[in-house]
């Protein structure tokens, strides 16, 4: 078996067939599908079992609903492809996304391999291109689905999602990255990431919050592997990186003032307190583009008076071309 995919489903009929279709059209035939209901109270089980029956590479598994990233790591004990993939139930992927992404694997035995994808709007839709080839460190996306896995490290290193809290993706892929030895890269959008209003991704309110939760989490994964000196700049960029970026907007948008403040608090603290010296950060002080410009001028006072621009004008500002940042 050469890719297993796991597909987490929740409350999603009306988008699972769309995405199970493109799964068992793949061009790469060598592949199998967990399909793991969540405890979804809709009527996805009937969707999952009519594609176990027409074709046997569908493997349903059912569960007690726990959330996202435990319906993942529910599946992840039963792979046997040589790659896992992850694929959320309510999008959908192109018919080659599979083959071109082993073959990009195989060439030259990649422990990781993604791909550009779509944002899927419903009158619009914008690609987004990868930056790994810069530094896939720093500069790597996050999502777990546009990305093939290699099974081996990830069983060997005991990688799984943190279960509970959003955002998983983050930590999925910052503790796998300290032992992925090289990055594939395919340049064609292959996953079809769609934008709906009830989606988890845009339901944050005071969930945002969660984001601290993340970085500690990561923090604390380097610190008990004794890797944090190693990555120092690393993981220090990170920290900048989320909390002064989009996530930053997420909490600026909050509409209670007193739980904003507070998280934007919390937020600036974490970053002062785990890397004093951030100022001084490597990637920080040589990265080029509007978005480290702003990064570097960051202080307290501009910190906050930010917010309440983003709080305001926020969605002007993020109109700003991808190109200048």
């Amino acid at each position: 078996m050469k890719v297993s995919i796991i597909v987490p489903v929740y409350n999603v009929e009306k988008y699972l067939d769309r995405c199970l279709n493109s799964l068992v059209n793949q061009t790469l035939r060598d592949i199998e599908i967990f399909v793991v209901n969540d405890g979804s109270p809709d009527h996805s089980q009937e969707i999952i079992d009519k594609y176990a029956n027409m074709d046997a590479r569908v493997i349903p598994l059912k569960k007690k609903n726990g959330g996202l990233s435990d319906a993942r790591n529910f599946a992840l004990p039963h792979v046997i492809g040589e790659y896992i993939a992850f694929v959320d139930s309510d999008d959908y992927v192109e018919k080659d996304m599979y083959e071109k992404m082993y073959q990009e694997a195989k060439k030259r035995k990649y422990d990781m391999v993604e791909c550009d994808y779509i944002w899927e709007y419903p009158n619009r839709q914008v690609i987004d291109h990868s930056n790994v080839e810069d530094n896939y460190f720093t500069d790597i996306r996050v999502p777990a689905w546009n990305k093939l896995y290699k099974t081996e490290l990830v069983k060997e290193k005991k990688i799984k999602f943190p279960v509970g809290l959003h955002y998983e993706d983050i930590v999925f892929c910052y503790e796998l990255l300290p032992w992925t030895e090289n990055i594939g890269y395919v340049k064609e959008p292959l996953y079809h990431y769609i934008q709906r209003d009830d989606s988890i991704a845009n339901t944050q309110d005071i969930k945002v919050r969660e984001l601290y939760d993340i970085l500690n989490i990561v923090w604390d994964y380097y610190q008990k592997n004794k890797i944090l000196d190693k990555y120092h700049d690393e993981i220090e960029y990170m920290f900048i990186r989320y909390i002064f970026g989009r996530s930053f907007y997420r909490v600026s948008s909050l509409e209670d003032k007193k739980i904003r403040q507070q998280y934007l608090k919390e937020g600036y603290d974490l970053l002062t307190k785990k890397f004093p010296n951030w100022k001084k950060n490597y990637f920080l002080r040589t990265k080029k583009g509007i978005r480290n410009f702003y990064y570097r001028h960051m202080n307290q006072p501009f910190y906050y008076m930010s917010a309440k621009l983003f709080h305001t004008f926020g969605n002007l500002i993020l109109r700003v071309p991808k190109s200048w940042r």
